[in-house]
């Protein structure tokens, strides 16, 4: 890891110190999720098979997981593990049930009624890769919520392994979530199925879960097709930000470095620590524990994009991470909670140095799916909100009319909108008239 003096830097340097990993050309990945997209859409489940052969070297027949396949995985996890998930399922149902919204109703001037209804989106589905490794945790982040909300359709979609089956712990989060729809299919190509449906994969009306980039691109051309689905939120490779002062373990520090840096080679990983000794024996712990990881091939490329910055105080510091805009945000200094009022940006804090990053990504409550890519100066992470729409409703008496309705009138007339005043006001006659009581 690089050590670099933030105030050595001009605006270009500061910019470049904050950049994330170079992607794969847009225009590529763009070009060949269209294609695969619209092969989907054109064959159906043949056009998943003949994927599923090409990307995941698996030949397949039957999409859906069958009730035996769910049995099996249950006999293939130990009751450690099974345990395990459910307590990261309780955590995270408590902390999303208190999130859940109540109906609004109230007279905004008498006879105007105005309410807020809540519905569950009608048919979601839930995505989880299996690429560098099986994310169970996944399953319960996504599954977990539109549980709560009540969406009547759950799909999940995730990539076969190389026995065919998909993975037992997602198997079993899946069904401890109550999922029971389950089908064989990764990358762009379950994108497609879930947008658009086939003959096993019913169409869905929006998409949540992480992926590659080609996943992400395909949730974004589906998501700007009005016959598609809707995506959760934006995001990219995982990235985390510490800030950490001199109080902090460098042992620590580069633990919850390299925690997400191993996720892939596009991962980023950033220290920001007004204390140089402190970034030192940092750079050195990291090249220390990286030795004996087993990913250590991913984090020799990932670390490479990785840095530590020195800057001036932890005020400076903490407008580094909000510029940052980090989607994990972990915070090492003395009486850290003293400083949450100056973070603005950022996917999930961790407070505190008993607070590691995967407790997160497991089983605290909150939710890991999150903003990256500095998304989190303008997105959240996922909630039950995502799941559910918030339709408003209005109901006028005649009374209320009579008040509000000439308002309404004089403001069409002002945007030149006479249909619009036309629609009131014969309405305001009628009531003059004695008609329609």
């Amino acid at each position: 890891m690089r050590i670099i003096d933030w105030t050595t830097l001009d605006a270009a340097g500061k910019r470049a110190a904050l950049a994330r990993p170079a992607q794969e050309s847009r225009a590529d990945i763009l070009a060949s999720t269209r294609e695969i997209i619209d092969t989907v859409r054109r064959d159906g489940d043949a056009a998943l098979r003949a994927y599923t052969k090409q990307f995941d070297g698996v030949v397949i027949d039957a999409l859906a997981v069958t009730r035996a396949e769910f049995a099996a995985a249950r006999r293939a996890l130990t009751a450690e593990q099974i345990g395990a998930l459910e307590r990261a399922i309780e955590n995270v149902r408590t902390f999303h049930a208190a999130q859940l919204p109540t109906a609004l109703s109230l007279e905004t001037m008498p006879g105007v009624l105005c309410e807020r209804i809540i519905r569950p989106i009608p048919a979601v589905g839930l995505y989880v890769p299996a690429g560098v490794a099986p994310l169970p945790s996944a399953v319960v982040m996504i599954a977990v919520p539109a549980q709560l909300v009540g969406c009547p359709t759950r799909v999940l979609c995730s990539p076969p392994t190389s026995n065919g089956g998909v993975h037992p712990g997602v198997l079993v989060a899946a069904e401890l979530c109550g999922i029971e729809a389950v089908f064989k299919a990764g990358g762009a190509q379950a994108i497609a199925a879930m947008a658009y449906g086939t003959q096993s994969i019913p169409k869905v009306d929006k998409i949540f879960g992480p992926g590659s980039a080609r996943v992400t691109a395909a949730k974004q051309i589906v998501a700007a097709d009005p016959a598609g689905a809707a995506l959760d939120l934006p995001a990219g490779p995982s990235e985390v930000l510490v800030v950490a002062d001199d109080s902090a373990s460098p042992d620590l520090v580069a633990a919850d470095l390299l925690a997400q840096a191993e996720h892939d080679t596009q991962a980023q990983a950033i220290l920001v620590t007004p204390s140089r000794d402190l970034a030192a024996a940092v750079v050195s712990a990291v090249d220390a524990q990286m030795r004996v990881l087993s990913r250590r091939a991913i984090l020799e490329k990932s670390v490479a994009s990785s840095r530590c910055i020195v800057v001036p105080d932890l005020d400076a510091a903490f407008a580094v991470a909000n510029d940052y805009a980090a989607e994990h945000l972990i915070v090492q200094v003395r009486d850290a909670r003293r400083y949450l009022p100056q973070i603005h940006n950022a996917g999930s804090i961790f407070l505190g140095p008993w607070s590691p990053e995967p407790m997160g990504d497991y089983c605290s409550g909150t939710n890991h799916v999150l903003p990256t890519y500095g998304y989190a100066r303008a997105y959240s992470g996922l909630s039950v909100h995502d799941f559910m729409k918030r339709v408003t409703v209005q109901e006028l008496t005649p009374a209320g009319l009579r008040t509000l309705g000439p308002v309404a009138v004089k403001l069409a007339e002002m945007e030149g909108l006479d249909a619009h005043a036309s629609a009131v006001s014969k309405r305001l006659a009628l009531l003059e008239s004695g008609g329609l009581q």
